[in-house]
C-alpha cells in the first residue's frame, strides 16, 4: 500500500492489509467531513442540520416527517428532534401539524432555508472539486462499491 497513511498517523505496521484500508477510509472519511464542516460553519449551521435541509430541499414543497429525516440521514444522529428545533429557532424549517393527528407533524424547508441551501452549495462545490479531481470516474465508482461492501447487511 502506499506511504500516505504510515506518515500520517506515524505507524509503519499494521496488522493486516484490511486493517490498514479501514484505517485509511476513517482518515479519508475525516477529512471530507472536515472540509464540510469549514463550510457549514461559516454559514452558522452544523453537518447534521445542513444533511436535514438537504433531505427536505429533495422533497420540497412537501416535507417529511421526523422519522423520515431520520431513516435518510448520513450520520445515525438520535437528536433529529433538537436538530430540527434548532433549524426551526433559525427559520430555516417550518413544522406544520396533520390535520387527523396533531402529534403527527412534517417538517418543511423554508424559502430562507432554500436560500441558505443556494449559498452554500457553490462554496460545498469548491471544497469537493480538489477531491474529486484526484479519482478518475471508474476510481469513484470503484471507491463507492468498496465502501459499500464495508457496511452492506447493516
Amino acid at each position: 500500500m502506499g506511504e500516505g497513511l504510515r506518515k500520517r498517523i506515524r505507524q509503519q505496521r499494521f496488522a493486516s492489509p484490511q486493517q490498514e484500508a479501514l484505517l485509511n477510509a476513517m482518515v479519508a472519511a475525516n477529512y471530507v467531513r472536515a472540509q464540510s464542516e469549514r463550510v457549514v460553519d461559516a454559514h452558522g449551521i452544523t453537518l447534521p442540520q445542513y444533511n436535514v435541509l438537504r433531505i427536505l430541499r429533495g422533497v420540497h414543497p412537501e416535507g417529511h416527517p421526523r422519522y423520515e429525516i431520520a431513516a435518510r440521514m448520513l450520520d445515525r444522529a438520535p437528536d433529529v428532534t433538537r436538530i430540527i428545533d434548532r433549524l426551526d429557532e433559525k427559520g430555516l424549517v417550518e413544522r406544520v401539524r396533520g390535520e387527523s393527528d396533531r402529534r403527527h407533524s412534517v417538517t418543511r424547508i423554508t424559502r430562507d432555508g432554500l436560500k441558505l441551501l443556494e449559498e452554500i452549495d457553490p462554496e460545498m462545490q469548491r471544497a469537493f472539486a480538489p477531491m474529486e479531481a484526484r479519482l478518475t470516474q471508474r476510481e469513484a465508482r470503484e471507491l463507492s462499491r468498496l465502501c459499500e461492501r464495508l457496511y452492506e447487511g447493516t
